[in-house]
């Protein structure tokens, strides 16, 4: 089968090259040439564990191929997957212009029966105006070429995105016609072969799965975390509350640990995609309003807790930060916490020196020299007043705490992900504050 993704993002390279995996012909098409070129070399635009070693052994395999051509890679291929950007508007919702900017070009270079698969997260009723879009540039051409939309959403985890793909919880297609679900089915067959299931549904349906079900993760993330804020007030202890509440199987113990709040290019987008199409439809999205309040203010719970401990005076001072990108195995930055906590600290008046194993680069491209950077994770502290934990990377989760005590200036740790555990840090001998329980 010979399939075309429209777009080398995130969502667009894992897909063509987790196909090409499994035989398939791809080609991974996109606009931008430097891009392209330096895929053709082996030069990914993202880091994700495992990828860029799949991607090379599929090219030179000629199982996958990079072009810019969307007419020359259209031209003989069953199945189009549009992958590209949906960026947040202004007022929060989806921007389209690239997704129906692609069904327009498809619409031009299409010559025999297609499947036209819409792999971005768009909001409901997006796949019809991909085929009014579409169909207009036919009518235009006086062309009658027989074509099938189709909604085929990710759920996949930025750092666990090869598994996810290869061995998927579940494939949802959405679909509006026999001869789309056949295709469909056969495309993913390989991927079934463990009993992993795929669900056909409707169109509508299968937009909307997407944002339901980022939306609901976003919700487990903000309820745990507002429940940790409560737990320092009333003397609990959250860390002890989320394994007794994650033994209930009908909760489950993922998406519930404390921390600095949610980033990345899904959650925050989503939510208020989902937010922004539901006011459209004059429905008030009570509860994920709620959420959204709660991970903002929670990028601002790990800077408050050390303007009080420094009586607010932070001018002058020197904060280390370990960790930077939104989450551990990945290199974005999108709605990072870090981002937050470091612009507030910045205004306050201290210095940051941060350290991350891998979005140091992107980080750099973001802050610029606004930050020091770090070679590794203990040169960070030289010199520091304290250190801050805002990402939880495996590296950092058995220090030398020798080492960190001799580095600082004062023993003194802001634990943004409660990696550490609050007695042993005190029989360390540092100050230790953490997320959800209380400071003695």
């Amino acid at each position: 089968m010979k399939i075309v993704v429209i777009g080398t993002g995130y969502v667009g390279l894992v897909t063509g090259t987790c196909f090409s995996e499994v035989g398939a012909y791809v080609t991974c098409v996109d606009i931008d040439e430097n891009k392209i070129e330096n895929l053709k070399k082996g030069i990914l635009p993202i880091y994700e564990p495992g990828l860029e070693e799949m991607v090379n052994r599929n090219f030179q395999k000629n199982r996958l191929h990079f072009s810019t051509s969307l007419k020359e890679s259209i031209a003989d291929c069953d199945v189009a997957f549009i992958a590209v950007g949906t960026p947040p508007d202004e007022d929060g919702s989806a921007d389209l212009k690239y997704v129906l900017g692609v069904a327009s070009s498809i619409g031009q270079y299409i010559t025999k029966p297609l499947v036209v698969v819409t792999k971005s997260t768009v909001p409901v009723t997006t796949s019809e105006k991909v085929r009014e879009a579409l169909q207009k540039e036919l009518d235009k051409r006086n062309a009658k070429i027989e074509y099938y939309i189709s909604s085929n959403p990710e759920f996949l985890k930025e750092g666990a995105a090869i598994d996810d793909f290869m061995k998927p919880d579940r494939i949802v297609v959405g679909i509006d016609h026999p001869a789309a679900e056949e295709i469909m089915r056969k495309l993913y067959k390989p991927f079934l072969m463990n009993g992993h299931p795929i669900i056909f549904m409707d169109i509508a349906s299968a937009e909307m799965t997407k944002y339901a079900a980022n939306s609901m993760l976003a919700t487990k993330i903000s309820f745990m975390n507002d429940i940790a804020n409560l737990c320092e007030i009333m003397g609990a202890d959250v860390n002890m509350v989320r394994k007794g509440i994650g033994s209930d199987a009908r909760i489950g113990n993922k998406f519930i640990y404390p921390g600095v709040g949610y980033g990345g290019s899904c959650f925050p987008k989503d939510v208020k995609a989902l937010i922004k199409s539901a006011k459209e439809n004059k429905y008030n999205m009570r509860i994920l309003n709620a959420v959204e309040e709660v991970n903002d203010s929670q990028k601002e719970v790990l800077f408050n807790k050390v303007r009080t401990h420094f009586n607010n005076d932070l001018k002058g001072k020197t904060f280390a930060i370990w960790g930077l990108s939104f989450k551990p195995k990945t290199d974005d930055m999108r709605e990072a916490p870090s981002l937050v906590i470091i612009e507030r600290l910045k205004k306050a008046g201290a210095h940051v020196v941060a350290y991350d194993p891998v979005a140091k680069h992107e980080a750099q491209r973001i802050l610029g020299e606004s930050i020091s950077f770090a070679s590794d994770m203990y040169s960070a502290l030289n010199n520091a007043d304290a250190l801050l934990i805002i990402t939880e990377w495996s590296e950092f989760k058995v220090p030398e705490f020798t080492e960190i005590a001799s580095r600082l200036n004062n023993k003194l740790i802001f634990d943004g992900r409660n990696i550490f555990e609050s007695k042993d840090m005190k029989e360390l001998g540092f100050e230790y504050y953490c997320i959800g329980v209380q400071t003695n």
